[in-house]
């Protein structure tokens, strides 16, 4: 097996020969397959209906709901893979970590992570912390048969800024600080949350999620040594973690254009691009023997079809060259986004590149 290959921890599966799948595989493909990060969410009145009147968090707790919000894009939109609806600081939050998603802010810790003591409240995560998960994930693949299920985590970087900041930061200022004042501390607790996101993703693949997707939402804000030298080490570990299992590990973050090889290197079969790059630059930047994801500015959803058209038409002719590519835009789609114009671009990417 080259040292590029997709190990086979697993036999195939219902979704084995899916076209999400063969594209993670870098495998020929009927048409390029389509999914959206936050396909599962805030656009879909369905979504709004089921979650009226229950907190985030909560409803990520709730195996019925989970599965039920998770299928509504599937059906709708006709997509590829579905994705588990939940948050990447559900596992912080199974834990014992005191923190809440505040509508219009997003995770606030009420105890931000700052001293060494502080890294006796980050426990190691057990699949009874959230059994929930387990229970939903088996409640949606009997569901979604042989459409494939993508289970998702946040890599540690981007926890660890949520829990050193106390919240979202446009700057990371406590966050860097501790990486460069504290290397020792910081890479403590790196490795620390490492270990909880591996737990957190084996609990999903052995649940049987058959993908999985580390979101590493903030890392755009490092430069490619500190990346290379402060955060690699814990990624990689995740990633190391769960490659066993023969499942594609995906790995995506916003403005990584200046990270894509290292964030290859650090483990991912299929990296997530953004907007910013185009696909035939970001292969060029990634190197041989990974799929590209991506990369759809979710903003052109706000035009007109035929613009929608061409803008997507775009992404395909850059991806035409690549050993596999999954189309999804290149961040999550807005709240604001009609449905149907989601559903239209599936429709469409699905006829303009079948084989």
């Amino acid at each position: 097996m080259s040292a590029n290959a997709i190990p086979t921890g697993q036999q195939p599966t219902a979704t084995y020969d899916s076209a999400f799948l063969k594209a993670c595989r870098r495998e020929p493909v009927p048409h390029t397959p389509v999914w959206f990060m936050r396909q599962a969410g805030r656009s879909l009145p369905e979504y709004r209906k089921v979650r009226e009147g229950i907190p985030m968090l909560e409803s990520c707790t709730r195996p019925e709901l989970v599965t039920e919000i998770t299928l509504q894009p599937v059906r709708r939109h006709d997509v590829d893979a579905a994705v588990f609806y939940s948050d990447i600081v559900v596992p912080l939050k199974a834990i014992g970590i005191d923190l809440d998603i505040k509508p219009g802010v997003g995770p606030v810790v009420a105890e931000p992570v700052r001293t060494r003591a502080d890294l006796d409240r980050l426990r190691d995560l057990t699949p009874e912390d959230v059994s929930y998960v387990t229970e939903a994930v088996g409640m949606l693949t009997r569901e979604l048969g042989s459409t494939p299920l993508i289970g998702f985590a946040g890599a540690p970087f981007t926890l660890a800024s949520y829990l050193v900041e106390g919240g979202p930061s446009r700057t990371y200022e406590n966050a860097k600080a501790m990486m460069y004042g504290d290397p020792e501390l910081w890479a403590d607790l790196l490795d620390r949350l490492a270990d909880i996101t591996a737990a957190f993703l084996k609990v999903q693949i052995e649940a049987g999620a058959s993908a999985v997707q580390v979101f590493d939402s903030w890392a755009g804000a490092l430069a490619p040594a500190d990346y290379r030298a402060s955060v690699m080490p814990a990624s990689a570990k995740v990633f190391d973690a769960v490659a066993g299992y023969g499942v594609p590990r995906i790995h995506f973050g916003v403005g990584t254009g200046e990270l894509l090889k290292l964030m290859g290197d650090a483990g991912a079969d299929v990296v997530g691009v953004d907007w910013r790059v185009s696909l035939d630059e970001a292969a060029r930047r990634v190197g041989p023997g990974k799929a590209l994801q991506g990369n759809l500015d979710p903003t052109v959803l706000f035009t007109d079809r035929k613009t929608v058209e061409a803008k997507a038409q775009e992404v395909l002719d850059a991806a035409a060259h690549l050993e596999g590519h999954v189309f999804n835009l290149g961040h999550g789609v807005m709240p604001n986004i009609e449905p149907d114009a989601l559903t239209h671009l599936v429709d469409y990417v699905h006829q303009a590149s079948a084989r």
